[in-house]
């Protein structure tokens, strides 16, 4: 071989060694290119579920636990169609998912049943199903583990113990709660459960304040067992107000009454007083009104009906009272035509003394905080 054969030789060795070089140096850039150009790469959604065998009425089944990175729901399918659809799952974990029928009685949710993790895509924590979804709209999709669906599949029976005559339900015997309830408190409801049929039942127990679902339990009873079940309702943002709240499982309920006080102190300030009116900031813990009177108690003006909470710039009108004359405002409960029945009732502080302030006609109150008011609003 020639010198100048080897020498063509070892430049095409070298070409193609370096062509290698290339593209493993191309590969590692592009395996670290999120690093070295500080990108992040999304993880993709993620999401586990276990559906059991189990008995039930039709009306309902139990997801033993689901969970979602990102949110979503769980439907329950028979076959192609959607029989049930649970209520929004924040990310997470969840333990026994109850999944109630969806619209239609007729969709018994019996027999073998598929449980499948969708994920929010609309966003907007309402399941929406491809064939719900107008045409061009998004709809939310199943979670996917190694492109299948993440689904768990069970056999709902109903149970063979249950009597064709068998109400197939817990019955609830009674409910007790407090008459009166702070708002922003935490209002405790009590209640007595029965199974009255000859075989186990395990069944949501919803607790309402308002028509509103505020709990859910899910008690398995033993045949012809009681139980005493306890609801703690959060009642923070509860305005206040008479509620009736009711516990019910599938089939029964009981209802109760409650009624939600303002938490606060009531307080009266005047701000303004001059012969023709008076105007003041007052705070009621529930239903009432504001009243002047004269030296002797007898009523001159009263305000509208107030509800609990606090109330700014409530108005008195007045019949030209000279300065100088002093008059009493005070807070009633209930409405304005019990004083002109002489049946209403003060409010009244730890002491019992009645919430009231005695007014100066002609006397300046609150320069200060009207000052600053007329300020802000300038601002």
């Amino acid at each position: 071989m020639s010198t100048t054969q080897r020498f063509g030789t070892v430049k095409r060795i070298g070409a193609i060694l370096i062509a290698v070089a290339i593209v493993l140096a191309a590969g590692t850039v592009v395996g670290q290119a999120p690093m070295l150009f500080g990108a992040e790469v999304a993880d993709e959604p993620e999401a586990s579920i276990a559906f059991a065998d189990q008995t039930g009425d039709g009306t309902s089944v139990v997801v033993d636990n689901v969970s979602l990175s990102d949110g979503g729901f769980v439907v329950v399918a028979d076959g192609h169609e959607v029989v049930g659809v649970s209520a929004y799952l924040e990310s997470g974990s969840h333990e026994e998912v109850v999944v109630d029928q969806r619209g239609d009685e007729d969709l018994e949710m019996l027999g073998a049943l598929t449980a499948t993790v969708y994920h929010d895509a609309t966003e907007n924590e309402t399941f929406v199903h491809e064939s719900e979804a107008a045409e061009g709209d998004d709809h939310d999709r199943p979670y996917v583990d190694d492109g299948y669906p993440v689904s768990d599949t069970a056999t709902v029976t109903m149970s063979d113990d249950i009597s064709a005559d068998a109400t197939t339900s817990l019955s609830v015997e009674s409910v007790d709660a407090p008459e009166t309830a702070a708002v922003n408190t935490t209002l405790e409801i009590t209640a007595e459960v029965h199974n009255p049929n000859d075989a186990e039942i395990r069944e949501h127990v919803d607790v309402r304040l308002g028509g509103q679902l505020y709990e859910r339990q899910l008690p398995e009873l033993e045949p012809n067992e009681t139980r005493e079940l306890t609801f703690s309702v959060d009642l923070n943002g509860t305005d206040p107000g008479a509620y009736v709240y009711g516990v019910y499982t599938a089939h029964d309920g009981s209802l109760g009454e409650v009624y939600l006080e303002y938490d606060a102190e009531p307080d009266l300030r005047v701000l303004a007083a001059d012969g023709d009116a008076l105007r003041l900031d007052a705070t009621l813990p529930a239903d009432g009104f504001l009243a002047v009177e004269d030296d002797e108690g007898s009523p001159l003006a009263t305000s509208d009906a107030l509800g609990p909470g606090a109330h700014e710039n409530v108005t008195l009108d007045l019949d030209g009272l000279a300065d100088g004359e002093t008059v009493t405002v005070v807070a009633y409960e209930g409405e304005p035509s019990a004083l002109e029945d002489e049946e209403a009732t003060a409010f009244t502080d730890e002491d019992g003394e009645r919430i009231e302030t005695t007014v100066t006609i002609g006397e300046e109150f609150g320069a200060a905080e009207e000052t600053d008011d007329e300020g802000d609003a300038e601002e």
